[in-house]
């Protein structure tokens, strides 16, 4: 057995313990002194983030287009706009106009935060909390910009166009669904796995015939199905869905029920633009007819999504924010593409995919042509079939009408 000390073999042992200890840390902190690095101001660019703006907005119109997928003119009126609807105002150090370009900038560019810190020479902090702001007062605008169609009125493309009219002259737009990029925490992200298993998110759309989104409902998770969605917007008296009128429908695609308010093409008939025009024989039969003229015309709604992720890219390639951010910021793009079509009818973009019979890239994720079993299934009560009875046979009268005229 080992002795036990005395208290001042104790003292001394104690006294080397902090000994050792002190000469550590000094020795620690010395090593740190010597290797440390001097702290280096980062935003230092001779081009400040305001002059950015100045340079964007005074010289060649398209180098502003580019950046942020407007040009001057449209950009003014929307600083103008928000000045007026909103509280937006400047800050202490930016002005309204450079917290826009911004916003504008990380959607067109699909930009992190790193590469608008870069490029705007701000914080990562500042960035965010101008990104932010500017996105909620935009998504704000959504009931401003994005309105019911007019039930009364013959829409103008079906007017004049011995194509649609009269066969469609109670058609009030067009309804479909797609998928844009999305950043879901893992316990959830099988939900908003679509069919291609990407992560996304399901939005639904209304459009006219002019190519504006005349309702838009963001956020739904990217496995469920278009139909389901269109469901649950007619169950809720509060989603503020826009019900057609008795007579009056919505175009839809196969993936949805034939029904009074929305008509269908026939299914197991050639449908889509491509399948028409990869057909040698051309047109065979009524129903075929009827399909062909309804996917051209329903083309607007691909159009318009065509347009839409053309413009913001971010749809396609969504960074990392929250769900309810990234239904903002699809809501945003939506609100900026109708104030754009409403303000600038020569844009670009729009003249690029305006044209009828345009198809744009497809969508991966789509749901057309697969209807769901939750969608037939509720269609299987008496009430239902009578009213998918009426639907068949206002189409089929379209049909035969369109094809008497046809030959």
């Amino acid at each position: 057995m080992c002795a036990s000390r005395t208290p001042a073999e104790w003292d001394e042992t104690f006294e080397h313990f902090v000994d050792m200890t002190l000469g550590y840390m000094a020795l620690n902190m010395g090593q740190r002194y010597l290797n440390r690095v001097e702290r280096l101001p980062m935003h230092t660019s001779i081009r400040t983030g305001h002059q950015y703006m100045l340079e964007l907005l005074n010289q060649h119109p398209d180098r502003m287009f580019n950046k942020i997928r407007m040009y001057r003119p449209c950009f003014e009126m929307l600083i103008q706009v928000l000045r007026q609807q909103t509280t937006l105002q400047n800050s202490r150090y930016l002005t309204l106009e450079e917290h826009v370009m911004i916003f504008v900038y990380v959607i067109s560019q699909k930009a992190t935060n790193r590469m608008a810190m870069e490029d705007w020479q701000h914080s990562g902090s500042t960035i965010s909390v101008v990104f932010t702001k500017i996105c909620k007062a935009i998504a704000s605008l959504s009931h401003t910009f994005i309105k019911p169609p007019n039930f009364d009125a013959i829409p103008d493309e079906i007017r004049w166009n011995p194509k649609y009219y009269p066969y469609f002259q109670n058609c009030v737009g067009a309804i479909d669904g797609t998928h844009i990029a999305a950043h879901a925490p893992a316990d959830v992200a099988n939900n908003f796995r679509g069919r291609k298993s990407t992560v996304t998110s399901n939005m639904l759309a209304i459009c006219s015939f002019d190519m504006l989104f005349t309702y838009v409902v963001t956020g739904w998770e990217g496995a469920v199905h278009d139909s389901r969605v269109l469901t649950t917007q007619l169950e809720d008296p509060t989603s503020g869905f826009p019900h057609p009128p008795p007579g009056k429908y919505y175009l839809v695609d196969s993936g949805y029920s034939n029904k009074p308010g929305f008509l269908a093409p026939f299914r197991n008939v050639p449908y889509h633009l491509r399948d028409a025009r990869k057909r040698a024989g051309g047109i065979n039969g009524p129903t075929e007819l009827f399909n062909y003229r309804h996917a051209s015309l329903r083309n607007c709604i691909e159009r318009c999504f065509g347009v839409l992720k053309a413009r913001f890219p971010i749809l396609r390639y969504m960074t990392n924010f929250s769900l309810i951010r990234q239904r903002e910021i699809a809501m945003c793009c939506c609100v900026l593409h109708n104030f754009i079509r409403l303000h600038n009818r020569g844009d670009p973009l729009f003249d690029r995919y305006g044209v009828d019979g345009v198809m744009p890239p497809s969508d991966s994720d789509s749901d057309d042509d697969a209807p769901s079993s939750s969608g037939t299934a509720r269609d299987q009560g008496a009430n239902s079939r009578n009213d998918n009875n009426f639907a068949n046979d206002m189409r089929d009268h379209i049909m035969f009408e369109m094809y008497l005229n046809y030959n």
